[in-house]
């Protein structure tokens, strides 16, 4: 079955009153497989686990935690699949009741990312912040780096909240991550198009500030997903500037990746 990692830090305001099946991994000695329950009074996991016919609960405070593996939750795939192919509105109560019973807000865990996504294009921008708010309570650097973040930063274009926008791209830009600076350049150019209309001036600027630099600068790895992102958004400022042969040459690019 596939497991799901997560951050340890990602737990740390969840309740105690959830308990997961899957691996607790400490920074040092072996994995430890069992129920995993979070303490929040005294911050610490509990895995309990049977040996012979007993069950030990076995105690790791959140600094000697590496990691977390969990179960992939059911209709997990399923629901972001639906996301994916614009059914953002009948995946929001599948993600809905998955992150309600894992009781873990987490970054960078899918079903936070793909229910602020549901969320939107729910076009309930407002519940898609109080998501990302509680995701953002375990961890500040999703707002700036990771996969969560694209996420959250189109939910601040769409609520209009530039400002806090602005403090994000700045710091993914300047985080020394290339993913994430990479990513704040297609935010450049999605925030260029919201803020200048429909006029080719528009879509211009979009296209040669942002899209097309990140198709043609950022070429690694990593930078993979931005990269088919830019490409997308770019043959739609083709499209839109009635250069269709440009757009089908970045659909192309993209489909080819």
């Amino acid at each position: 079955m596939k497991t799901l990692a997560i951050s340890f830090l990602a737990a740390i305001a969840a309740s105690s009153v959830w308990a997961i099946p899957g691996t607790l991994h400490p920074e040092s000695g072996s994995p430890v497989r069992g129920d995993i329950k979070w303490k929040s009074a005294s911050k610490v996991y509990v895995v309990s686990a049977k040996k012979g016919n007993t069950m030990v609960d076995s105690e790791f405070k959140a600094s000697e935690v590496a990691s977390l593996s969990i179960e992939k939750p059911n209709g997990l795939d399923k629901a972001i699949e639906m996301v994916e192919n614009g059914q953002g509105v009948q995946a929001t109560a599948i993600l809905t009741k998955i992150v309600s019973e894992y009781k873990m807000l987490v970054w960078d865990k899918p079903a936070a990312r793909y229910l602020v996504q549901a969320y939107l294009a729910a076009n309930n921008a407002q519940k898609a912040y109080e998501v990302a708010q509680g995701v953002l309570a375990d961890d500040k650097t999703g707002a700036y780096l990771g996969e969560f973040a694209p996420s959250y930063w189109q939910v601040l274009l769409k609520l209009g909240k530039n400002q806090q926008l602005e403090s994000c791209l700045k710091k993914a830009a300047t985080s020394g991550d290339r993913a994430s600076s990479a990513e704040a350049l297609n935010m450049r150019g999605d925030m260029i198009r919201a803020e200048g209309g429909d006029t080719p001036d528009t879509y211009t600027k979009a296209l040669t500030d942002a899209y097309l630099r990140v198709a043609l600068m950022y070429l690694d790895e990593p930078c993979r997903e931005a990269r088919f992102n830019a490409l997308q958004k770019a043959a739609q400022c083709f499209d839109k500037l009635g250069q269709a042969t440009r757009a089908e040459d970045m659909r192309a690019r993209a489909k080819s990746m």
